[in-house]
């Protein structure tokens, strides 16, 4: 039987508390996994709660770039004392849309690099987010030893896809690639051992989901589109992805 895997979701978000039994019923019947992502320290700490319910729900903790005011010492602690439960730390990264100061850059940039040395010390998997900074990300991430990364609802140029794939990342694509060309054409330039698949939920989407939040159901909707983008049969894109996500996952 051949797993599906939502390689990046906010499962901890208010949008999804009254329907977690719910969805995790929906992904013991569609065979699929989920990779939880966090924003701080009481998201992760709701995320290993989650991955304590379910072994479905693969938990990642961390800190956003946007939550640079939360405390690092605790998430540190929390990541050190519960690396036997964790599968993985994020969502840490960079994003300038939310430095207003020289502090606040300083600021995020040491918590990306102090959860890189931890990611490194206990060998996990990263989700980052790289929006609008992906040239500073790799300029960084030269110093660390992780090769299981994961830049997520990745958005950068065709140049920026090469040096992702030169340095050893994951790239994920989600529900927009359905109806974006430009994301399709990416996909159609990404080595097929270096593709995820992702909702980022709860971000809503356009066009055929009409603004619906994302949801671990349309991951099969990914999967066939980039089956056809790809040329391969559903099943063959399903073990792909498969394959791919235990990789980075390091299973």
């Amino acid at each position: 039987m051949t797993w599906l895997y939502d390689s990046h979701i906010h499962l901890t978000d208010p949008y999804y508390q009254n329907d977690l039994d719910y969805i995790i019923r929906g992904m013991e019947n569609m065979k699929i996994q989920a990779c939880c992502v966090s924003m701080d320290t009481i998201t992760s700490q709701k995320t290993l709660e989650l991955g304590n319910k379910s072994n479905l729900i693969l938990p990642f903790i961390g800190i956003h770039p946007e939550r640079i005011d939360d405390d690092l010492e605790l998430m540190i602690n929390l990541i050190t004392e519960n690396q036997q439960n964790i599968s993985g730390i994020g969502e840490i990264g960079l994003d300038p849309t939310y430095v207003k100061s020289d502090e606040d850059n300083k600021n995020q940039i040491y918590f990306f690099e102090t959860f890189l040395s931890i990611a490194e010390k206990f060998k996990k998997p990263i989700s980052i987010h790289s929006r609008k900074s992906l040239d500073q990300i790799f300029s960084i991430m030269t110093s660390y030893n992780t090769k299981h990364a994961l830049l997520h609802w990745f958005d950068g140029s065709k140049k920026q896809l090469q040096k992702a794939m030169d340095m050893g990342f994951f790239v994920s694509y989600g529900p927009v690639t359905i109806y974006a060309n430009d994301k399709q054409a990416l996909l159609s330039q990404t080595p097929e051992n270096k593709i995820l698949v992702e909702t980022d939920g709860p971000v809503k989407f356009s066009r055929c989901f009409e603004m619906k939040s994302g949801q671990i159901s349309f991951i099969p909707s990914v999967v066939f589109c980039a089956s056809k983008v790809l040329g391969k049969s559903y099943d063959e894109m399903a073990m792909l992805l498969e394959a791919n996500t235990k990789s980075f996952l390091r299973i």
